[in-house]
């Protein structure tokens, strides 16, 4: 998002632009610190780095005092060394709540200061993701209000920036004025490939050791990437096709579930090669490079922020098979983009799994999770769906299930498991004869794509968000309301995934 998007707001914002400041808690690769230079240039851009700008997982664990005392003391230092009477502060992924002592620093900062604050939301700590909440408390913040008040501050000089429509909207009914809806700009729409396809082709056969036909999973490797379903739809509509995904592991509870599918892979000999672009990352091919190889695009996430890879795969002209994430396709259908190989769920037979063992399993994991949320929250947490079944059902949605579950039933021949969940599925007959003649829809790219996520376009929400003052008076406990409401909605039935309880699933 930085290097996509800061290029226009250099060249588009009034007054100009003088000076940029890349803040972070480590140095970027200098691969993408030059081109990033380049990028701006003649607008100077200096970096300044801090290790307490780090997630709090990632540092040395001395007490909260201390951890903010050090944020404070970089920042207030920062800020006196430079001139920042017309600064604006561009804070990144605030909510997520990996550092909220920095959140809280900056916010503090930026008010004594006078100083225009931008947060710009890209993903939450409440959505899915409540393994964190000791980290949270251990940080100082033993209360879902005291979150609030720091992810989500009220005051006239903050900015709250959704990157969907869904979001927005919950943060406009709370903050008016105060927050926007900002698309990210899709550079990918006039990127070339570095290398060309037969060259590319060739790397990642090599990679892979055959020349199988290619289906790409553009991703990191995280739970809610839901990979083995992209792995049985691959198994499924073309027999013989590799999948492969893209990034690696972002942080540590995930690389159980990359483990245990990485050992899974290669004990049963499935066509899949995870992450084969994490050792290249900034010195080989790119993501653009490998759409251009591939085959068939998949993306079978059970959540998404913005959906990247829905306009990646449009852009690459491959076709695209989705499932259709309900604050997603909405954005896409405002912009014109079409999924003709979109679906809801991928049902599968119980009978191809221990479905007893299953419903045990995840009961266990529920009410553990359960136990680990807010004691405030308990209440609101409706019921999984394989939970609401006390007798056997005749089929499940396969994103339903553990990854012990998912496994177990990728180890059926993928013939087997085809023919005893097409019934479930009748569509999929049409998709694998379409697959299989290289006759998959594509997702065009219409103007209306073209103009609307533009780095212009995106530049000029930016600048109007900039420019916007509160037409009401904001309420004292808006952002403790909003993150009420979103919290509220993450914790429904439908919203909850047994792959995003536990790192072991």
């Amino acid at each position: 998002m930085i290097e996509l998007g800061t290029p226009f707001l250099v060249k588009r914002l009034k007054p100009p632009v003088r000076r940029v400041m890349l803040v972070s808690g480590e140095g970027p690769a200098e691969s993408w610190w030059r081109t990033f230079q380049d990028q701006l240039a003649p607008v100077p851009v200096v970096c300044h780095n801090h290790p307490a700008l780090k997630y709090v997982s990632e540092q040395p664990r001395p007490s909260a005092k201390t951890m903010a005392v050090r944020v404070r003391t970089f920042l207030s230092r920062l800020f006196a060394e430079n001139s920042t009477k017309k600064a604006v502060v561009w804070a990144h992924n605030q909510a997520l709540g990996r550092n909220l002592l920095l959140t809280r620093e900056l916010e503090r900062l930026c008010r004594r200061l006078g100083l225009l604050l931008i947060f710009h939301h890209h993903d939450w700590w409440f959505d899915n993701r409540w393994q964190r909440w000791p980290e949270i408390r251990a940080s100082g913040f033993g209360s879902l209000s005291r979150v609030a008040q720091t992810v989500f501050p009220v005051d006239s000089s903050v900015r709250h920036v959704a990157i969907n429509q869904h979001d927005a909207a919950v943060l406009q009914h709370h903050f008016p004025q105060l927050s926007g809806w900002v698309p990210n700009p899709a550079s990918v729409t006039t990127a070339e490939p570095l290398l060309d396809e037969r060259a590319m082709r060739r790397w990642v056969h090599r990679q892979i050791g055959t020349n199988a036909p290619l289906w790409v999973m553009p991703c990191r490797l995280l739970r809610r990437k839901n990979v083995a379903e992209a792995l049985l739809l691959a198994r499924w509509l073309r027999p013989g096709a590799w999948l492969v995904t893209t990034a690696g592991v972002s942080s540590p509870e995930e690389q159980p579930y990359a483990a245990r599918l990485n050992s899974a892979a290669k004990r049963y000999g499935w066509p899949l090669r995870l992450s084969v672009l994490a050792e290249t990352e900034g010195r080989g091919p790119t993501v653009a490079d490998l759409l251009a190889a591939s085959e068939t695009v998949l993306l079978t996430s059970l959540q998404e922020g913005f959906g990247l890879p829905f306009i990646e795969a449009a852009a690459a002209r491959r076709p695209l098979i989705a499932r259709a994430l309900p604050n997603i396709t909405p954005d896409l259908a405002k912009w014109g983009l079409a999924l003709p190989q979109a679906y809801d769920e991928l049902y599968v037979d119980t009978n191809l799994f221990d479905w007893w063992d299953e419903r045990k399993r995840q009961a266990q994991l529920f009410w553990a999770w359960r136990d680990g949320l807010p004691k405030a929250l308990r209440r609101w947490t409706g019921q999984p769906a394989l939970l609401d079944c006390t007798t056997q059902p005749d089929g499940v949605p396969f994103s339903r299930l553990t990854l012990s579950a998912q496994i177990e039933l990728l180890t059926h021949p993928a013939e087997v498991s085809w023919t005893a969940c097409l019934r479930l599925n009748p569509w999929l007959n049409d998709w694998r004869v379409a697959a299989t003649t290289n006759r998959l829809r594509l997702t065009p790219w219409p103007n209306r794509a073209v103009q609307r996520l533009s780095g212009s376009s995106f530049a000029r929400s930016f600048a109007k968000l900039l420019r916007s003052r509160p037409a009401s008076l904001v309420l004292p406990s808006a952002g403790v309301n909003a993150q009420r409401e979103f919290m509220r909605e993450r914790l429904l039935g439908p919203n909850l995934y047994p792959l995003t309880w536990s790192s072991e699933t």
